[in-house]
């Protein structure tokens, strides 16, 4: 067996089993065999992940990274007891980052802090990394498990996670050759996805389990407020590469925290603005629930949360039709939400939803 001389009851007298942490490897062993893509070189278990860099056809590769957690949505997790998508929005935080430079994710790396390793449950969380790993082809080539007693209470984690993506230097997405006219398109969420959960724990009380969040709602097509918050984040990957294949995008916005004021005037240089169409969007009824349950002004609601989208893409006019189709051939219901205008008919500022 692995490891089969390796112990410490000193170290576990302390709080810290370190065959838990082999155990958990080796149940980890059969997710991150799915991920495993052309660049990966070892196995896990060495002291750094191995990657061949796939540069053929490149003239100049440019490397392009992103590291980001879930935010307190593991709180939501770690209440219901259930650890096994977790995983894909940690991915999803870093991938879709990264994409909107127009990169290709090569790998990912995660790291879990525990108050107590409990393998099945490491292995689990690490399956949700690899499911969120195969959606966005990276390969999860290492990770680290840390226990914290004493810092941490047993029964809880946090979780975040490193990506690196590549793209030959002249394909980066360059927003100096947005123009007026250009269209935004909108790429529908799953949900919540995960910023924002500071703000749900209070409107629905979560930290004290309010038995409100374990009731079948209508508006929320029968699933409990439990059920809509922890769904996983949208990973776009495969569908952003397609459409840039395809069609000339001048601009990608991830909408994660700050939602739609802070994000999508990422994606736009000085001078220009998005015109929003606020009755476009498609609002998901858990957003609804959070502003009606907690009084929550409108304006707040779209400088906190995705609202429905969880990205949006600047294209030409002539190519939305090409570009809608490209999307929905991919899995993404998509739909346009707005135009590109002059910063000075929106007073100066960079975005306006109206």
């Amino acid at each position: 067996m692995l490891h089969s001389n390796s112990k410490s009851e000193s170290y576990a007298a302390a709080g810290v089993d370190i065959t838990a942490g082999y155990r958990a490897v080796e149940l980890m062993k059969k997710h991150i065999a799915r991920t495993k893509n052309a660049g990966c070189l070892d196995d896990v278990g060495g002291f750094g992940g191995c990657f061949g860099l796939p540069i053929a056809g490149m003239e100049e590769p440019v490397l392009v990274s992103g590291t980001d957690g879930c935010g307190t949505k593991v709180k939501m997790a770690i209440l219901m007891d259930k650890h096994d998508t977790i995983g894909i929005d940690a991915v999803a935080m870093c991938v879709n980052d990264i994409i909107c430079c127009g990169a290709r994710p090569l790998f990912f790396l995660d790291y879990i802090a525990c108050g107590k390793n409990i393998p099945e449950k490491i292995a689990e969380i690490v399956g949700g990394v690899a499911e969120g790993c195969v959606q966005s082809g990276a390969a999860l080539i290492g990770g680290e498990t840390a226990e914290h007693p004493g810092m941490m209470p047993v029964e809880e984690y946090d979780l975040a996670g490193f990506a690196v993506g590549i793209v030959d230097k002249k394909k980066i997405l360059d927003n100096t050759r947005m123009a007026e006219g250009d269209v935004v398109i909108a790429l529908p969420s799953t949900g919540i996805h995960s910023n924002g959960f500071s703000l749900c724990r209070k409107v629905f009380d979560i930290d004290n389990n309010n038995p409100e969040l374990y009731v079948p709602r209508e508006e929320l097509g029968g699933k409990t407020i439990a059920e809509a918050l922890i769904v996983p984040t949208r990973i776009y990957v495969k569908s952003i590469l397609a459409l840039l294949e395809k069609v000339d995008v001048k601009g990608i916005s991830h909408i994660t925290g700050g939602g739609f004021y802070e994000n999508i005037p990422r994606s736009i240089p000085a001078g220009l603005g998005a015109k929003i169409e606020k009755s476009a969007v498609k609002i998901l009824p858990i957003f609804d629930m959070i502003a009606k349950w907690g009084n929550i002004p409108e304006r707040d609601m779209f400088n906190t949360y995705n609202m429905g989208v969880g990205m949006s893409v600047v294209v030409p006019a002539n190519e939305v039709e090409t570009a809608i189709e490209i999307l929905k051939a991919h899995g993404e219901d998509a739909y346009v939400i707005g135009e590109i205008v002059s910063a000075d008919k929106l007073g100066g500022e960079q975005i306006e939803i109206i």
